[in-house]
């Protein structure tokens, strides 16, 4: 894949968040001067000085985490490629918290919102949601947040955000093979390893 491509696949909001980390510890000349450069050399027309350093104050005072494009779930289910109901429950809790626009935002996840999200993100639901984010805070990603609730913990979080989509390894499983060898006049006899 070359470097346009690579590019290319960026979402704004990475690239947002790089111009910022590239210009954050510039002052306020040296970051007039760099975007100055940039638009010149991308043909865009910033001409008022002014313009630009009204770009600067907009970029100094947004938030980073309203700099990330918002994302659907539909989306963000292709990206991360969740393997199990479980990873999807973790997703929805995931997205919630951290992309979902703001009057949709939650902390916490009950049944229904799964219900809802795992539509919308055309996963196949388990045969008993009800019992989904319990098992799911066996298996390490949940705390109870109280009646019903469940809040993503720190465990759930990385999963999403830096374990999935899960690495696909060349190594092929090697097949069960049973201890049973063969039965001879009514007696089994096992192999030694």
């Amino acid at each position: 894949m070359s470097d346009k491509e690579t590019n290319v696949t960026k979402t704004l909001g990475q690239v947002i968040d790089e111009i910022i980390s590239a210009l954050k510890y510039l002052d306020e000349e040296s970051r007039i001067t760099a975007i100055s450069a940039v638009c010149q050399y991308l043909n865009i027309q910033l001409t008022e000085k002014r313009g630009i350093q009204s770009i600067i104050r907009t970029v100094e005072n947004t938030p980073e985490k309203a700099l990330t494009t918002l994302i659907d779930i539909r989306t963000l289910k292709d990206q991360k490629q969740p393997s199990s109901a479980i990873e999807m429950a973790a997703l929805v809790a995931f997205y919630l918290s951290e992309l979902a626009p703001d009057p949709d935002r939650e902390n916490t996840v009950e049944t229904d919102d799964l219900v809802k999200y795992f539509k919308q993100a055309d996963f196949p639901l388990p045969k008993t949601p009800e019992d989904l984010l319990p098992n799911a805070k066996k298996a390490g990603y949940f705390d109870s947040a109280g009646r019903g609730r469940y809040k993503l913990n720190p465990v759930g979080y990385n999963l999403v955000a830096h374990n999935l989509p899960r690495a696909i390894t060349n190594k092929t499983a090697k097949p069960f093979r049973s201890r049973k060898k063969k039965r001879e006049s009514g007696k089994t006899i096992t192999s030694k390893k």
